[in-house]
């Protein structure tokens, strides 16, 4: 789904079983070109694996989220959202289904998002590890248990889009929900499941 989040709201990502990946997509409200950045993130943070302290930026180097605080630790922010042709390409599926790339598609669309718009996607719980001597990619299952969250706080308002994923390596092979829930720090937060 996607929703609107309101600069100094807080968004809370849960995984209620354990195992279970979330993609977030963040876009500047009032101009969606602008658009979280993987390689500005990174690149600003000098480390791959962001957590709490940690700022999400856009493409243009403004901090659009913040992370508050995370339970887990790790989480992925190079591998772009799973797509029909992700389980064509990688899985061998005579007829895939549309993933994570899809259904952000779909619940962007209202907003006038493309999927040519589409960046990748903050992976919240995806357990990805980088072998250091030869930078081969492995997905291993997330690290996340019952219970486990991470909260980011908008810098900005924006256009937020979260799915949970259907990429079985990413989730040890079962599906589950994910919950979040949208609030100030001193206010009750709204929450719903995906």
């Amino acid at each position: 789904m996607a929703f609107l989040l309101s600069r100094g709201e807080t968004l809370t990502v849960t995984d209620p079983i354990g195992e279970q990946v979330a993609d977030l997509l963040a876009f500047r409200r009032d101009d969606v070109d602008e658009a979280i950045s993987s390689g500005r993130s990174l690149d600003y943070a000098g480390r791959l694996f962001l957590t709490t302290g940690a700022a999400i930026y856009s493409n243009r180097s403004n901090v659009l989220l913040r992370i508050v605080e995370d339970t887990v630790g790790r989480h992925d922010f190079l591998l772009t959202p799973c797509s029909a042709d992700t389980f064509r390409i990688l899985y061998g599926d005579e007829h895939p289904h549309q993933g994570c790339f899809g259904n952000l598609s779909v619940a962007l669309a209202p907003f006038g998002i493309v999927p040519d718009r589409i960046p990748v996607a903050f992976n919240i719980f995806m357990n990805v590890v980088v072998n250091a001597e030869t930078g081969v990619l492995r997905v291993a299952p997330p690290l996340s248990r019952a219970g486990d969250h991470i909260t980011f706080r908008a810098e900005i308002d924006l256009i937020v889009a979260l799915t949970a994923c259907s990429a079985p390596q990413s989730n040890n092979y079962a599906f589950k929900p994910i919950d979040y829930a949208i609030g100030m720090a001193e206010c009750r937060p709204r929450s719903s499941s995906l």
